[in-house]
């Protein structure tokens, strides 16, 4: 990495820092943190679909994994959060690994890949739902104590200081894994797995480390949202509403490059907030704009919005 590819970076970092300084506006910042946790989901999915060319539709459940382990470690066993936020990662990681060897090993790719994740979010989310350690279909509430040593903060400006902070190491690396020898394969196994396979490429253990990787970040996703908002049910965290995000953002900034899924999510979640100011808190209306957006960007290529404004541009 040189520093001219750690610059964007630094600006982005640079920006975030300096946003709760002059932005007082709670809405404004509830606004900029949902949209970063939305993003380092988003930067997960990329590392497994912009990359490898694996698309899953059911991140939900290393997103679900990671709030629920945070949450559960908290309030069932009295684990502080730092602990508990780095469980979640790790035991989303863990799923990943399970759910990616049980898919890869068995040859499954493309729709059929898909599909299964989706269908082990959807598991989960009903299990979810029926276990009493969770909290059942009332979901589980973390306890409020304010003080940075359980990971909580009275102010909404340091816990977008540290939204920020995971996001810049997401971004850090993925731009690490785009220059790695790990990276170059990965692209090569989405573009011709036969090929890459020809060339030496050992296909599943690739495969099985981008999604490790992809469902631990993830995961850090669904810990940070569960300290944030400090109430998770089955429907938020094992939710199809994730996996589309986290989906979706990617693909709307630039699927496989570094700073995609953080353009997508604020370019998708600021124009879903613009409608609601504009039409009215009409339920659905963003999955609509989102709809309308996705329609845009597949019809038009290149399919990503920065690629259709330079089209448009020239």
């Amino acid at each position: 990495m040189t520093a001219r590819d750690l610059l964007p970076i630094g600006a982005f970092a640079l920006l975030a820092a300096c946003v709760p300084l002059f932005v007082t506006s709670n809405v404004v910042l509830n606004f900029l943190v949902f949209t970063l946790i939305i993003a380092l989901a988003a930067q997960g999915w990329n590392l497994l679909g912009g990359y490898g060319g694996q698309y899953s539709f059911g991140h939900a459940a290393f997103f679900g994994t990671g709030a629920y382990v945070t949450a559960i470690l908290q309030v069932r066993y009295g684990v502080n959060a730092y602990p508990a936020f780095a469980a979640g990662i790790g035991m989303a990681a863990l799923v990943g690994l399970a759910i990616g060897f049980m898919a890869f090993r068995s040859g499954l790719k493309g729709s059929y890949f898909a599909l299964v994740t989706l269908a082990f979010a959807e598991v989960f989310r009903v299990l979810a739902n029926a276990s009493e350690v969770t909290g059942g279909a009332a979901g589980i509430l973390i306890r409020l104590q304010a003080n940075p040593a359980n990971f909580q903060f009275a102010e909404r400006g340091t816990f977008l200081w540290v939204a920020a902070a995971l996001v810049t190491l997401a971004l850090l690396a993925t731009l690490a894994l785009e220059r790695s020898r790990l990276g170059a394969q990965l692209v090569a196994v989405r573009e011709n797995e036969a090929a890459a396979q020809a060339l030496g490429v050992d296909v599943l253990a690739v495969k099985l480390r981008a999604i490790v990787l992809s469902a631990g970040m993830t995961g850090a996703a669904g810990g940070l949202y569960a300290q944030y908002f400090l109430y998770l049910d089955s429907s938020i965290a094992y939710g199809t509403w994730i996996s589309v995000e986290a989906l979706l953002a990617p693909i709307v900034g630039g699927a496989g490059t570094v700073f995609g899924p953080l353009l997508g999510a604020v370019i998708l979640h600021g124009l879903a907030e613009a409608t609601k100011s504009i039409a009215g808190r009409i339920p659905g209306i963003d999955l609509v704009v989102f709809g309308i957006v996705l329609i845009l960007v597949v019809r038009f290529p290149p399919r990503d919005i920065p690629g259709l404004l330079r089209r448009w541009r020239r």
